[in-house]
């Protein structure tokens, strides 16, 4: 039986998502005849990069940035969730229920939270949705990053950011199975669409190994009918890094508003 490295972690939270992604991922494996390796001393960086990668996610910034050209994409999910279907998904812009800013414009001069400078959904989206509306490259008083989508819904919440994006994926997720992670919170704006995280390989998958993995995945699927139920997922389309170009896009776009870096 080989050995290789698998998770899929982009998506862990709240529970019943992590383990429907633990039993799809197992299954998996078993149809492949593999095992997997401990990454639990691997940081993301180095699992996605790592040479014994079989299946993973990233996300499409980092594959188009510090990824591209070093792995191979097997696919994307077509989630069926509210603001994301068809092999695309969007960032929410959420503030508090109650805040009194009504419209992005009134959010100007505001205290904005991201969860990373790397992230398509939480950075690179909500860049691209704010790059019309900066005066002399500014549109926030201050950015934080708080380091996950969960901790900057909980900074909103707690009254310590005024504006966040969150990924509609995660947003569907815990209004789902943990609804007092967004309760208090309301939708102000959406981003444009943007391509679904990537499921990955090494850059060694060949293209032909790749569909075979994405293959196994829709069957694997189509044989655990509640894990796809509970992640929303109706299959993995086919993806190529070319098709993350659009996020590149969104930054040049902003870029060219004079908005390159968000502040």
């Amino acid at each position: 039986m080989t050995q290789h490295l698998a998770e899929l972690l982009m998506y862990v939270a709240p529970e019943p998502i992590r383990h429907a992604n633990e039993r799809w991922l197992t299954r998996i494996l078993e149809r492949l005849g593999s095992s997997r390796f401990d990454a639990t001393e691997l940081s993301l960086t180095d699992l996605w990069l790592s040479p014994h990668l079989l299946l993973t996610q990233t996300c499409g910034y980092p594959l188009m940035t510090a990824l591209r050209g070093q792995v191979r994409v097997i696919g994307r999910p077509r989630y069926e969730l509210p603001d994301s279907s068809g092999g695309s998904h969007c960032s929410l812009l959420l503030s508090r229920a109650d805040d009194p800013w009504q419209t992005l414009p009134d959010f100007r001069d505001s205290r904005g939270v991201i969860n990373g400078e790397d992230s398509n959904s939480g950075m690179n989206l909500l860049r691209h949705r704010l790059a019309p509306l900066h005066r002399d490259g500014q549109f926030f008083a201050s950015v934080a990053i708080s380091g996950s989508h969960c901790e900057s819904l909980r900074w909103l919440r707690e009254d310590q950011a005024d504006l966040a994006a969150i990924d509609s994926v995660t947003f569907a997720y815990l209004a789902r199975h943990a609804r007092e992670e967004v309760a208090g919170l309301r939708v102000v704006a959406r981003s444009a669409l943007s391509p679904t995280l990537p499921y990955i390989s090494a850059a060694g998958t060949s293209v032909e190994q790749a569909e075979h993995l994405r293959q196994v995945m829709n069957q694997t699927l189509s044989e655990l009918p509640k894990v796809a139920q509970i992640l929303g997922i109706k299959e993995v389309l086919p993806a190529r890094e070319i098709d993350y170009q659009l996020v590149l896009d969104y930054e040049q776009e902003a870029q060219a508003l004079g908005y390159g870096r968000l502040r």
